[in-house]
């Protein structure tokens, strides 16, 4: 209770430099969260239509290098990849970019084409249906206001083919794009109409299911063994070895390590200062009868109050701005983010402020007769 009374009465007496210490802190926690949504909500807009499709295998050509629209299946090593001894099913999954009359607006759409459920169709449908006859498609459920909620009628330029929303999912954009999972017949009808001299539509990738008992990363070994044309990835692998992701999550790993480094970097040193400066109180106090692990344990009930204020203040303002939507990225409250770096924001705080503590610890009660303080 004295190191709790101790703590309490310093910071009533210097509220505005206490109180500046834990916005600042309140400040960089809520940088630090929004930039972990903003990554995970880039992410999800460049490869959430291949992290949440159905197939656990996609096979490519070499020459797409992991871009789903930019390589061509020919008809020769389609049937080698479907000979390949543990598939259970395969079906071709391609995409093609369209510009698009949504909402009475014109925008760029993403075509992804599926030959069967389970095969590259939608895994995380929160509404409405699969696709079931022509023309018909799944949208992404955050554009639903955009012209793409179940109901209303895309229309793809040039030919004005139109394609109907009857189902609604989630985190299913490719290249950060409005995106429709259609029926196979479909995507090569959208084709054929904006290229009518076009008689036969290669598939961009196959969408691959292993046969029971078979593992998907030993049908990927398989199939990769076939031809050095095949470039085959388990689901997980091709969102995260896309064109692009592994730059995105270095860049805001940096930026995260920063962040890691300069909280704790500022509350060790306000503190460290702080000792500084009430040096000869410190000295007082320890030459009256104050136990060194009381002053101690104030001075942390002080950290503990301006990192659990800062993360509160930070947490406070990133949750109504976690849910806004930044052009084609959609942002979404990070639960296990903000428990991540709660944690680990004020375990390193405390431990900074372990310096400021060791040299309270070091305080000589009889360097009060002389006048000296900490350090001194």
């Amino acid at each position: 209770m004295v190191a709790v009374f101790l703590a309490l009465k310093e910071m009533r007496r210097a509220k505005v430099r206490f109180g500046l210490l834990t916005a600042a802190v309140g400040l960089l926690v809520f940088l630090v969260l929004f930039q972990q949504s903003l990554q995970n909500g880039l992410l999800t807009a460049f490869v959430g239509g291949i992290k949440n499709q159905s197939a656990p295998v996609l096979v490519y050509s070499v020459d797409g290098r992991r871009n789903l629209q930019g390589g061509v299946i020919i008809p020769e090593l389609e049937a080698q990849i479907r000979a390949v001894e543990g598939i259970g099913r395969a079906g071709r999954f391609s995409q093609a970019t369209f510009t698009a009359d949504a909402g009475g607006k014109q925008t760029d759409a993403a075509v992804i084409g599926f030959e069967q459920v389970g095969l590259g169709s939608p895994a995380t449908l929160v509404k409405g249906r699969l696709p079931q006859a022509p023309g018909e498609a799944v949208a992404n459920e955050s554009d639903a206001d955009q012209g793409f909620a179940i109901g209303d009628v895309v229309t793809l330029d040039p030919a004005g083919f139109p394609i109907t929303v009857v189902g609604l999912a989630r985190d299913i954009l490719i290249n950060v794009s409005p995106t429709l999972y259609v029926q196979y017949d479909t995507y090569e009808a959208a084709v054929k109409s904006r290229f009518p001299d076009v008689t036969t539509v290669l598939p961009n990738a196959l969408a691959v299911e292993p046969a029971a008992g078979v593992s998907p990363a030993t049908l990927v070994e398989r199939i990769n063994a076939v031809s050095d044309d095949v470039d085959a990835l388990t689901r997980a692998d091709a969102a995260a070895k896309a064109p692009g992701v592994a730059q995105v999550r270095q860049s805001f790993s940096i930026i995260f390590l920063l962040y890691a480094l300069v909280v704790p970097f500022v509350t060790g040193l306000f503190f460290l200062i702080l000792t500084f400066q009430k040096a000869n109180a410190l000295t007082l106090l320890r030459a009256i009868g104050a136990p060194a692990s009381r002053l101690v344990q104030a001075m942390l009930i002080q950290v503990s109050a301006v990192l659990l204020g800062g993360l509160a203040i930070g947490i406070a303002v990133y949750a109504p701005i976690s849910v806004q939507r930044l052009g084609g990225i959609s942002l979404r409250f990070e639960t296990g983010a903000v428990l991540f770096w709660s944690v680990l924001l004020f375990v390193f705080g405390i431990i900074s402020s372990l310096f400021s503590a060791r040299r309270v610890l070091a305080i000589d009660p009889v360097a009060a007769t002389t006048g000296a303080g900490v350090g001194r």
